[in-house]
């Protein structure tokens, strides 16, 4: 059947119908506009707005708008959250509180050479923060994947640096620091945008082939320093008691010592008086040293009997026994 304009039963003049697109297409590019335009940056984010394929400008966090029409464009980029990179292990996520890992041995990642030679398993955290969200976008292809493998790499060197018994035990806290500081020099260099916050050790053990020996060496160790310690232990104990001791003998020394020169020198004074006395007096003198002679001398040997010539009787003016001196009557 033709189709006949001619016999509808209405007609639309041309000129409503130009009118209507006039009027309803600028409309309808408002509304889009005012539908599409808008967007919204959350807190932990900035916003890199690119006009015609350059950079415009960062947008911070709240409702904002951009040219649309695919005029402006907006890349997100989680400037204030803190990023990780796992090495040999991956998590699942949480379930019931807990963290989940993955199964997976990772061994490719983990298993490193240090430089005795030995073969230890290390798994290790990255965690950085994009301090410029431009450079983070644009200056490298794939930034993050250049932090792993520059994380990688930096990790291995400076574990192949040490001994394997030192990155098991006392080196951990130094090989942490020492990586994360190479390893932002690195990513400083190629204008990455990234600002490495820590690198943290997870667990650091022997392969499971070596893990007996490993435990066996590791109890001998620990028996050496509980020997060493028990030793200490006594020195500390020993040590001050001994020299007490010695302290002790000296002062007792030094005591006996002060002692007799006191005494000498009391002797050597009284000895002085003496003799001054005896060249006053020397007869004098003389009679009161015998009679004090006497008088020390004779109570020791027993009953004594002093006499003089032309006397009857002892001599009354010595009482050398105690027993038979009486005091004078009053």
């Amino acid at each position: 059947m033709d189709f006949d304009k001619d016999n509808l039963p209405f007609q639309i003049p041309v000129a409503h119908i130009r009118r209507a697109i006039a009027v309803g297409l600028p409309v309808a590019l408002v509304l889009i506009g005012a539908f599409t335009g808008f967007y919204t940056v959350q807190p932990e984010e900035r916003a890199v707005v690119k006009r015609f394929g350059a950079v415009s400008h960062i947008a911070d966090p709240g409702l904002r708008y951009k040219i649309p029409f695919g005029i402006d464009r907006v890349q997100r980029v989680a400037t204030e959250r803190v990023l990780k990179q796992e090495f040999g292990f991956r998590t699942e996520g949480v379930a019931r509180g807990r963290t989940r890992y993955s199964d997976a041995k990772l061994e490719d990642e983990s298993l490193m050479l240090t430089g005795d030679l030995n073969v230890i398993d290390l798994e290790w955290v990255v965690q950085y923060r994009i301090s410029d969200p431009v450079k983070f976008l644009y200056h490298l292809r794939d930034a993050t994947r250049t932090l792993r493998d520059i994380s990688e790499s930096v990790m291995r060197r400076v574990v192949g640096n040490r001994l394997g018994s030192d990155v098991l035990t006392v080196a951990r806290v130094d090989i942490q620091r020492l990586a994360g500081e190479e390893i932002q020099e690195v990513m400083d260099l190629y204008d990455a945008g990234i600002h490495v916050i820590t690198v943290e050790l997870q667990d650091v053990v022997p392969p499971p082939r070596v893990q007996p020996a490993f435990n066996e060496v590791n109890e001998a160790r620990q028996e050496r320093e509980r020997t060493i310690n028990e030793a200490q232990k006594r020195v500390n104990q020993e040590i001050p008691r001994v020299k007490g001791e010695a302290l002790g003998l000296v002062a007792l020394a030094e005591g006996y010592a002060l002692e007799r020169v006191n005494r000498a020198r009391g002797e050597s004074a009284r000895f002085a008086a003496v003799l001054d006395e005896a060249r006053q007096a020397p007869e004098v003198t003389r009679t009161r040293l015998y009679l004090e002679a006497l008088g020390a001398v004779f109570p020791r040997v027993g009953r004594v009997l002093a006499v003089q010539d032309g006397q009857p009787g002892p001599f009354p003016l010595l009482h050398l026994n105690p027993e038979t001196r009486k005091e004078p009557a009053e």
